[in-house]
């Protein structure tokens, strides 16, 4: 049996030999229980949980989440026992609605600081822990989810509207519905919406979506072969601009840079301050280098091993020259002297002159490599020569024979 929020089923049931025998433990192959958030889509670990924070009283703001990773802060004003994972029926504009609880403590007085959210009287607040009756009334809510979603879908072709329905949320009191939609255009949904409220006899609320939001809430893989980030941790959606693929010389592919919500990777923040470090000491080559045997272009980068690659006109190679040369030889030309050539990368201090193929010798031993095992296993598949007994006579033995 798996938790009401856990994708993948496997909550609860038997683990491998590692475990005791006969014991069951719960979570996604994780040793802790359903309580620890450990199945939960963007769970955070409540580090804090077990540890009493210095002070008269406990701060009593919770933080409660909801489908599709929605996370929102409710006051505990009655000081209920709550444990990270119990289920509460929190206050709402209109009725109540059911959550589970994944943040409490000095831990979610970090995080209300850092999204600026304000708590004060008009704060939402907690009324109970989920009795078993108002998990009932919550199932009977999201099962309407799904056959919701395919009749919304079926009334938005009828009216022709430009938009497309992703997702919808039942409140747990059925009193509400909120259907979540993206649009590149303004639509006219009035019509819609009276439509809604008719079928589904509940109160409609319309709530626009970016795309990285539906692609977070639907879920997917990644070109990396992992689950897309922003529907198991990422939280907050940053501006990403072609200059980050620029800075670390990635092919401008629309097809590679873009994910599955249509816009680009937000993997291509990861690692832009890391090659911005890196791009400091790396020149900005405006125009070729000038030497006797003629003009060298810039072809491309090694930011981290600091090696730039130029190639002539006249010529298919590419030669590489480490960043102090390249600002040597361009003093040079400043100063109107034409070096001769750099097919070998000149010394740089007590340093010994560096050939371009040495430069490449480690993916040669890697070549090598396979390819001798390539080899080895192709010998082994070969039948061995020898004098052993002809196929099908099998050999007599040494003892005496019972004919």
């Amino acid at each position: 049996m798996s938790c009401k929020s856990c994708a993948t089923g496997g909550c609860g049931t038997q683990r491998g030999a590692a475990d005791k025998p006969g014991e069951k433990t719960a979570g996604c192959g994780s040793a802790g229980g359903c309580s620890t958030g450990g199945c939960n889509k963007l769970n955070s670990f409540d580090w804090l949980s077990d540890i009493a924070m210095p002070g008269p009283k406990k701060y009593d703001v919770v933080e409660v989440k909801f489908k599709g990773g929605r996370k929102e802060y409710y006051r505990n004003v009655h000081q209920l026992d709550l444990t990270t994972g119990d289920y509460v029926v929190v206050e709402m504009q209109s009725g109540f609605h059911i959550g589970s609880v994944s943040l409490q403590g000095e831990l979610v007085r970090l995080q209300v600081k850092k999204r600026a959210v304000k708590i004060n009287d008009d704060t939402k607040v907690i009324h109970r822990i989920a009795t078993p009756k108002d998990m009932d009334r919550h199932e009977q809510a999201m099962l309407r989810d799904l056959p919701a979603l395919y009749r919304a879908r079926e009334i938005i072709r009828e009216l022709k509207l430009n938009m497309k329905l992703s997702d919808v949320e039942f409140q747990s009191d059925n009193t509400k519905a909120t259907f979540f939609y993206s649009s590149e255009e303004r639509v006219d949904f009035r019509e819609l919406i009276k439509m809604l409220a008719g079928e589904f006899k509940a109160r409609i609320e319309m709530r626009q979506i970016s795309l990285r939001q539906e692609a977070g809430r639907l879920g997917g893989i990644g070109s990396c072969g992992r689950e897309l980030c922003c529907s198991t941790w990422l939280t907050d959606f940053k501006n990403i601009a072609t200059s980050a693929a620029r800075y670390q010389n990635l092919s401008l592919n629309p097809a590679k840079l873009s994910g599955q919500c249509g816009r680009l990777k937000c993997c291509l923040n990861y690692e832009l301050d890391t090659y911005m470090d890196a791009l400091r000491d790396v020149p900005a080559i405006d125009k070729p280098l000038e030497t006797q045997k003629g003009r060298a272009w810039l072809q491309k980068t090694d930011i981290f091993r600091k090696l730039m690659w130029f190639g002539y006109s006249s010529e298919s190679t590419w030669h590489p020259l480490a960043i102090g040369r390249v600002l040597e030889i361009l003093e040079l030309n400043k100063r109107g002297i034409i070096p001769e050539s750099f097919e070998v990368l000149t010394p740089i201090g007590d340093k010994e002159p560096v050939k371009a193929a040495a430069l490449n010798s480690d993916l040669q031993k890697l070549d090598a490599k396979y390819a001798t095992r390539s080899s080895s296993a192709r010998k082994k598949k070969k039948k061995p020569k020898g004098n052993g007994a002809p196929t099908g006579t099998a050999p007599k033995s040494e003892g005496n024979d019972n004919a």
